[in-house]
């Protein structure tokens, strides 16, 4: 993980269209060498807490990413860690993951994490940024999205934002 310079703050405010707010570090790059991923602080400036520890910026995955939520993806996983007790546990290994590390920078003394983490997938977002940030087997949904959008992920530019 690489911290914050100006440079790449510029860049992320481009891709998101607005300042970026407790950006503490890059998680990820896109192979084009711009931000993919930042890791927030547990807290934003003005003290609010933000369980979201890591938020993906790339216009073009956040677009794909989003095409799977409108397919109705997040509901299928979700209904599969009913009936999955394997998953189920590898995704509650995540969500201790995620919540341990959020911990170590600042406990903000919840166990809500983040995307629904563990018994539901709400923001597949957030599953893709865990996993390009943590790397492969590390979060089974964002592995499985990440391999879902294969054909589509990584390539091209993708600082600017691009439309849905």
């Amino acid at each position: 993980m690489t911290g914050v310079s100006e440079e790449d703050r510029a860049v992320v405010a481009e891709q998101l269209g607005r300042t970026p707010r407790g950006m503490r570090a890059v998680a990820a790059r896109c192979p084009s060498g711009h931000p993919a991923v930042v890791q927030t602080n547990p807290r934003l400036e003005d003290g609010t807490p933000f369980p979201t520890l890591y938020y993906l910026t790339c216009p073009r995955l956040n677009a794909a990413v989003s095409r799977l939520e409108g397919a109705g993806l997040m509901k299928e996983m979700t209904d599969r860690l009913a009936a999955d007790e394997q998953l189920a546990e590898s995704y509650r290994r995540a969500h201790e993951s995620y919540l341990a590390e959020r911990d170590a920078i600042e406990p903000l003394g919840t166990r809500v994490t983040a995307g629904g983490m563990p018994g539901r997938v709400k923001c597949l977002h957030v599953h893709v940024a865990h996993a390009l940030a943590k790397g492969p087997g590390v979060n089974p949904f964002g592995d499985e999205a990440l391999a879902l959008l294969a054909n589509q992920w990584p390539g091209g530019e993708c600082a600017s934002k691009v439309k849905n």
